[in-house]
């Protein structure tokens, strides 16, 4: 079983692969980190508390980083709606967060422990890791793999041409993770888009029927809203962030290849948008999105 550090901005599709990742029986979460992204970082901690609330479990949750390292952030509220959560009711956080910061949290751990014992999964923008790696690299060093939801490979983005939400909100921090040398995968949209929800799937996480499940439910549910009044609502949506816990449970259930990128970090339109580069890493090309489904709502039960 390994463990896991998950660094993540809930946001709906967060809130999505935290449950799955704190209850699949193969992954072990020692500690959230959070940052802001989605939406700010007072309300991403708290998301993360209520996720926990919903199987009464106690995980340590560590704020992490206010803003981007040296840009505005970008936040989705028309996605993910004022709370973070689409309106879904999560239960009240039974904890409340840990004192200091995600930077200095993940450090201190990190060389408490053995190089390699802690795998990390990145659900949003990569501010707390850059954050890591600037200031500890050593303790950066002792990771697992990294694991990161993030970038376009030849999808369209859905920030800028190109660009996608994690890494177009944090440019920078992409661009010191990717040349940190970690053992590094990305999952772009090109295969997030492919795992895919739809009122069939939201049937069987009902009769699963486990607060977890329904939970699921609630928050897929959330995103079945029209983008524009007057609009039809949409037959599925998908389930980005879930890819990351699932590739660490599963890495079967995914195409890995080596690739080697860049990342824009100018003031236009594509900022955050994967280029060619030097900087060697693995990308994910695919997945088997009906296994994958079908992972989840076992593990849901």
């Amino acid at each position: 079983m390994r463990k896991l550090l998950i660094d993540t901005d809930p946001g709906i599709d967060d809130a999505i692969a935290l449950l799955f990742a704190l209850n699949a029986a193969g992954l072990d979460v020692s500690a959230i980190t959070t940052v802001a992204g989605n939406i700010g970082l007072e309300t991403t901690t708290r998301n993360a508390l209520r996720v926990l609330a919903v199987g009464g479990q106690e995980v340590p949750v560590i704020p992490g980083a206010a803003a981007p390292l040296h840009r505005p952030g970008i936040r989705e509220l028309a996605v993910h709606g004022a709370d973070g959560l689409g309106g879904v009711a999560l239960p009240e956080p039974l904890a409340v967060p840990q004192h200091g910061d995600a930077v200095g949290y993940l450090a201190d751990l990190l060389m408490q422990h053995g190089p390699d014992t802690h795998d990390l999964l990145a659900l949003g923008p990569l501010t707390n890791l850059a954050g890591l790696i600037r200031e500890v690299p050593g303790a950066a060093r002792r990771l697992g793999q990294v694991i990161a939801m993030g970038g376009a490979l030849e999808e369209a983005g859905n920030v800028g041409p190109h660009s996608e939400f994690n890494f177009a909100n944090d440019p920078e921090a992409v661009e010191i993770v990717l040349t940190a040398g970690l053992d590094l995968t990305l999952i772009p949209l090109d295969v997030t888009r492919k795992l895919r929800a739809d009122a069939a799937f939201m049937d069987r996480l009902t009769r699963a029927g486990t607060p977890q499940a329904l939970a699921v439910r609630d928050l897929i549910g959330a995103y079945f809203v029209p983008s524009a009044a007057g609009a039809a609502p949409p037959t599925s949506r998908p389930l980005h962030d879930l890819c990351v816990p699932v590739l660490a449970l599963v890495p079967d259930f995914f195409d890995v290849v080596p690739a080697q990128f860049g990342v824009d970090c100018s003031q236009g339109p594509d900022a955050g948008a994967l280029v060619p580069g030097i900087h060697k890493v693995k990308t994910a090309v695919g997945n088997r999105a009906g296994a994958v489904l079908d992972l989840v709502v076992e593990e849901m039960c």
